[in-house]
């Protein structure tokens, strides 16, 4: 290529990236609306929209496409939760499409020797791939909600899959993290990486295997990807994966009846009240919706509206470090164990543990007891408490409302950025890490088990009043997730911001450790407003940002207000049908 011409198209590129990254993140109308980390999801969303979609087609077109923009946060090879209000039957339904651990896990999974494996350690390896659940999620919320099928909806993600776009900062920051991870495997340097580095700002970059992966699925549905010959691939790269020469990987036993038998789960979603709202989130073994609803419950009792931002915000660090104690003891996957639920969510357990909330902040804490208030003559066994463990920070989250009135709030993953580093030969994504969040060693409710479901953070949330949509809101960040969407609450209902003040707000993250984590991104630490909740003990520790979320609004005049991040992930983008 000569070398003017060459220079003009890297300028080309580089000015699309940017414009990309520079998106609205709010954006106000009368008709459907949608909001996520990616442009291209977004317009793809839209775009059904127009064509009469309904907010559930939107939402599958929107995460397609995001399988193909934002492939380490999410992607077919992973799972999610979908969170979804029918207008027609002012109903929240809630489907989990978590991955599934195979029939050969047992708790030894990550145990050598007895002595457990380093997270980091396990993460890149067959043993670290669940059954991905989110084609069979898509089609299920298709089926029962939708209106259109794969090869309307998967019809924009194939196409920017083709045409491909130029890598943003965003991208190439993430590449360039997990460069060592994609460098084991063949399949992943092939298409991420160039010579062994991240693809620079502005390379084209396309995934024409992903795309004829998506037409298959357009083709023959979800059953194309569980069973036949894609299936058959899935289990070849988990059992035998692609490895670089000299590469060392710790391969799993994936059965082609364990994508065969894999099944999706239509639960009752968590439903508590706040402050004359209704909130709906996801239940176990999302462990997301009931410590939200916990730590709201043990808020409820205070009267925020009379206190100064530091002392709500001191009270929101203490809530929500009592519902992680009680989280990381009782929440799992509830076909394997008893989680206490009802006493959980019970306003009279919330007034108990909210007189453990004084003027200092509290040190880490113990679990309570939430049997007490059950009402379940079983009273099973309290497991003791669990220290936190390791979960990955990357995921997506996207919101989609359409004219009916219907609401999506969905998060979906292949775990850490990147998954487990294995693309499968041939069809351009990712595999998932999704086993890594079981707790590696016990006794505990959520040691690995074959066909288990690991715990999660994903929180999806939907919030009501008056039997009306209020807004929705979610975010990525493992266990940052939850503090992310109920601080957003707090910021909302109770410290009065719009939703995008309350999105673009610093973000302070406790969850029953010794610190609270902050955020360098929006120059919390050492500044005034930190300054008055160390007065009140609180410690912390730093990282760059917390979360990605994304959110939508129902203003009382009629109009849908959609918001992203104006500064985390690279800036998001919040879209509105025109009239």
């Amino acid at each position: 290529m000569p070398r003017d011409l060459n220079f003009a198209l890297t300028t080309t590129l580089l000015l699309t990236a940017l414009s990309l990254q520079a998106a609205p993140a709010v954006s106000t109308g009368h008709g459907g609306a949608v909001a996520t980390v990616s442009e291209q999801a977004s317009q793809a969303a839209l775009q059904i929209l127009n064509q009469g979609g309904n907010a559930i087609d939107a939402a599958v077109a929107a995460a397609a496409t995001l399988g193909v923009t934002d492939p380490f946060s999410c992607g077919i090879g992973g799972g999610g939760f979908m969170l979804i209000y029918s207008a027609k039957d002012d109903q929240v339904i809630s489907i989990d499409h978590r991955e599934t651990a195979p029939s050969y896990v047992d708790p030894q999974l990550f145990l050598h020797d007895g002595i457990a494996m380093k997270w980091q350690d396990a993460v890149p390896n067959g043993i670290s791939v669940g059954v991905p659940g989110t084609v069979l999620g898509w089609q299920t919320a298709l089926d029962r909600y939708g209106t259109m099928n794969f090869e309307q909806l998967l019809a924009p993600a194939i196409k920017v899959a083709e045409d491909g776009f130029a890598v943003t900062q965003n991208f190439n920051r993430i590449s360039q993290i997990n460069e060592p991870k994609f460098a084991r495997f063949t399949s992943a340097s092939q298409l991420y990486l160039t010579k062994g580095k991240a693809h620079a700002i502005g390379h084209h970059f396309s995934n024409p295997d992903l795309a004829n992966t998506y037409r298959l699925l357009a083709k023959d549905g979800a059953n194309a990807f569980y069973q036949g010959e894609l299936a058959t691939e899935i289990v070849a790269a988990v059992n035998q994966p692609p490895v670089t020469k000299g590469t060392n990987v710790l391969s799993g036993q994936l059965s082609l009846n364990d994508l065969k038998d894999y099944e999706v789960r239509i639960r009752q979603p968590i439903h508590s009240t706040y402050r004359g709202y209704d909130v709906y989130g996801m239940a176990p073994p999302s462990s997301g919706g009931i410590a939200i609803a916990q730590a709201l419950n043990m808020l409820e009792t205070f009267d925020l509206a009379n206190m100064s931002r530091a002392e709500v915000e001191h009270l929101y660090l203490q809530a929500s470090r009592l519902a992680f104690a009680d989280r990381n003891a009782y929440v799992a996957d509830p076909e394997y164990t008893d989680v206490p639920t009802l006493g959980l969510l019970s306003k009279d357990y919330a007034n108990a543990r909210a007189k453990l909330m004084t003027g200092t902040a509290l040190t880490k804490s113990d679990a309570g007891d939430p049997f007490l208030h059950q009402d379940d003559p079983s009273m099973p066994l309290r497991p003791a408490s669990a220290k936190l463990g390791q979960e990955s920070w990357h995921t997506t989250h996207l919101a989609v409302s359409d004219r009916e009135g219907n609401v999506v709030a969905y998060t979906f993953t292949i775990e850490d950025w990147g998954g487990s580093g294995i693309v499968v030969p041939g069809r351009g994504f990712l595999l998932n890490n999704e086993l890594t969040d079981f707790d590696f060693s016990g006794p505990h409710p959520n040691v690995a088990e074959a066909y288990k479901r690991p715990r999660s953070s994903m929180s999806p949330t939907i919030v009501l009043k008056d039997h009306k949509p209020a807004f929705t809101i979610g975010s990525p960040g493992g266990s940052t997730i939850i503090t992310t969407v109920l601080q957003t609450m707090v910021n909302h209902i109770d410290l009065g911001m719009s939703l995008s003040e309350a999105i673009d707000a610093p973000r302070l993250s406790q969850r029953n450790g010794d610190t609270t984590l902050v955020e360098t991104l929006l120059d919390f630490p050492h500044s005034e407003h930190a300054k008055l909740l160390e007065a009140k003990g609180h410690k912390f520790s730093e990282t760059d940002q917390i979360g990605a979320a994304n959110g939508i609004i129902f203003n009382a005049d009629g109009t849908v207000t959609a918001v992203s991040e104006s500064k985390r992930h690279g800036v998001g983008t919040a879209l509105v049908q025109k009239q």
